[in-house]
């Protein structure tokens, strides 16, 4: 081989290694740029994803924003500030009982249970008015919904009559329907309405079904639940009339059976 020829090799040879290093630090330089941008669009990815999930814990529940709704739809059959007054009875009535009940409260079922007929056939005669304060305090202590759902769909069955409330009322408390306090069941409208489908006027109510899974008066029991917040009474069931409590004789409780309502009524109405 000439000298010429081997200088001319060698020549070639730098070339080709100088060509495959500049092809090399192409790849590598672009293979850096793919990771650093997979790098950034992960951490803009993570980044997004913090910063939407603090949104999503800061947003009000839909409970908290139809406590705060400026414009609340009441129910028909109510009357003062946001519709949270509530009497039903006949306008002979001298006196009014003031009932605070809560819808998944187990006492307030026994009381319902045992007292409700008596209650509801007293209203019938004439006997006084009862004005209903509804309360949500079991699902704050239980982080559940059954209270203010109920409450809300009392609204919509007293939007159909005040007769439809009372009876949907005694359904929701009755034996057959009302649940354990631990069980949230109230919290679901479909078990609201197949409760509602034992009240005759209920039944098959597409106006009333529709209240209820709409949540039209959402706003109102939250409405509702404040103003028993602000009566400053602390459980229920609690009856009051004229200004004082009613409770079983030689108590500070409700009356919790027939007889003792009896006598406790009978008593409240001659002060």
């Amino acid at each position: 081989m000439s000298k010429r020829n081997s200088q001319a090799n060698k020549s070639a040879a730098r070339e080709r290694l100088r060509a495959e290093r500049e092809r090399q630090a192409k790849k590598d330089k672009t293979r850096k740029q793919i990771v650093v941008g997979v790098s950034v669009v992960a951490v803009l990815a993570i980044a997004g994803g913090v910063s939407y999930g603090v949104m999503q814990l800061n947003k009000p529940s839909a409970w908290e924003a139809a406590a705060d709704a400026k414009n609340v739809t009441a129910p028909k059959n109510t009357s003062g500030d946001d519709g949270t007054t509530v009497v039903i009875g006949k306008d002979s009535a001298k006196k009014t009982l003031e009932l605070y009940e809560d819808s998944r409260c187990p006492v307030c079922a026994t009381f319902e249970q045992a007292v409700g007929e008596k209650v509801a056939k007293d209203v019938e005669a004439g006997t006084y008015k009862i004005k209903y304060v509804g309360a949500t305090f079991i699902d704050n202590m239980s982080n559940g919904e059954g209270s203010k759902n109920a409450l809300s769909a009392l609204g919509a069955a007293l939007d159909v009559s005040p007769e439809a409330f009372l009876d949907y009322k005694a359904a929701l408390y009755s034996a057959e329907f009302h649940p354990e306090e631990t069980d949230d069941k109230f919290a679901k409208d479909d078990y609201l309405i197949e409760v509602a489908n034992s009240v005759d006027a209920l039944k098959g109510n597409k106006a009333f079904e529709k209240a209820v899974k709409d949540g039209t008066y959402d706003a109102w029991a939250m409405k509702m639940s404040k103003a028993f917040d602000k009566s400053g009474v602390q459980g229920t069931p609690t009856l009051m009339m004229d200004g004082k409590k009613i409770t079983a004789e030689g108590s500070d409780n409700s009356p919790m059976t027939e007889a003792e309502f009896t006598t406790a009524i009978t008593a409240a109405l001659k002060g």
